[in-house]
């Protein structure tokens, strides 16, 4: 079986949680470094993490790695690899890339040799001088950091956050992978009440849930490497059958969202509902201020609005103040919530007992953690 390095791409903040994802499916020779997490696997492996990495951003082929500071540095080393071994004559084969604190630092540049290496090296295996580019596709990416090239192939397409389950978004919604990592770094267990009180449209109750029915985020879409000779249907069908087989949805839910804005709560319901929570997942139209979770030992896992996101600091602090004093009448309740907003504390009225740094897109927030007890062992 041919043995591949494989890389799972992570947000910022997030790698240590992809790594324990990854050691949870059995791959116990990860190495986490910035904004991935490389491990060993076969083809099949291609299929399962696709289909369950939560917290992920996309899973890729490592090539090749090597030192370019010249451009006929990277010619060479993009064309010792061996290509046909992994596109077809007719594959499409586009090049992305970037480049950082490296002397390559044009990256249309780099694009251009990469994709020429590429069809010089297949020119030689495949014995033709063009190639219609009509089939399968394999998207290369260059990356320079350091005058160090690191060639992938991307085997997943549009990022793993695209479930399928969510068509329309609010005006700020936040990543299903990052909801997920939210869940994952939360204390709550499906046998605990879930409120989100800010649920824009329901990506954290929905992530929860697929969480606690150990339903896998990919199961439905589509990926890239569907179609590869490397990764046959057979593959595909094995993962999607272990997949579907390991779905527990017997497991009772109490997990709620509430929302302002109706409008986020409509799209919230089609999302619930395509997912397939639609009789487990309860919505609501309510302001903050109203809610009233009931039961013992629950968690609060939410986003609050902030200004960068909703362009007023002053309704977001008032947010997040009306969530303090929820807390203060919860006393065996658990929060966590994501926010850019430094006064954050403050305005809920409690310091929290953990702080992790986390980016939404491209701002820089926390995950604050205000701990209750946990709940007795029966």
């Amino acid at each position: 079986m041919t043995k591949l390095q494989l890389i799972a791409t992570a947000p910022m903040g997030l790698e240590a949680i992809v790594a324990r994802e990854l050691k949870e499916l059995g791959y116990e020779d990860s190495k986490v470094d910035n904004g991935k997490v490389t491990f060993t696997g076969t083809p099949s492996d291609i299929a399962r993490t696709n289909l369950w990495l939560r917290t992920s951003d996309r899973v890729l082929i490592k090539m090749a790695e090597f030192p370019a500071t010249t451009f006929e540095e990277l010619f060479e080393g993009v064309k010792a690899v061996d290509w046909a071994a992994f596109i077809p004559g007719d594959g499409e084969f586009p090049v992305e890339g970037r480049s950082h604190k490296s002397q390559l630092t044009s990256v249309p540049a780099c694009q251009k040799i990469v994709k020429k290496a590429v069809v010089e090296k297949m020119k030689m295996t495949y014995g033709t001088e063009w190639f219609p580019e009509d089939g399968a596709r394999f998207v290369i990416e260059v990356i320079m950091l350091n005058d160090i090239a690191t060639i992938t192939l991307d085997t997943t397409g549009p990022g793993l956050h695209k479930r399928g389950y969510r068509k329309l978004v609010t005006e700020a919604p936040i990543k299903e992978t990052m909801a997920a990592a939210m869940v994952m770094l939360s204390r709550w267990r499906p046998d605990r009440p879930l409120v989100d009180p800010f649920c824009g449209s329901g990506t954290i109750p929905v992530e929860a849930a697929m969480i606690a029915w150990n339903i896998a985020p990919g199961l439905r879409r589509t990926f890239n490497s569907e179609g590869w000779p490397l990764v046959p249907d057979e593959l595909w069908e094995t993962a999607r059958e272990e997949a579907f087989d390991s779905v527990k949805d017997d497991i009772p839910l109490d997990i709620s969202g509430s929302d302002i804005d109706p409008q986020a709560i409509e799209i919230a319901q089609a999302a619930v509902k395509k997912a397939g929570f639609g009789r487990e997942i309860k919505l609501s139209v309510m302001p903050v201020a109203k809610i009233k979770p009931a039961g013992d030992y629950g968690c609060i896992i939410t986003n609050p609005p902030y200004g960068e996101r909703l362009g007023d600091d002053s309704e977001a602090e008032k947010a997040i103040r009306q969530l303090g004093l929820i807390a203060q009448y919860l006393p065996t309740w658990s929060f966590f919530a994501l926010s850019p907003t430094k006064s954050f504390e403050q305005n809920f009225g409690q310091n929290a007992a953990k702080k992790r740094k986390l980016f939404n897109g491209r701002i820089e927030c926390n995950l604050y953690q205000f701990l209750g007890p946990l709940p007795p062992r029966n």
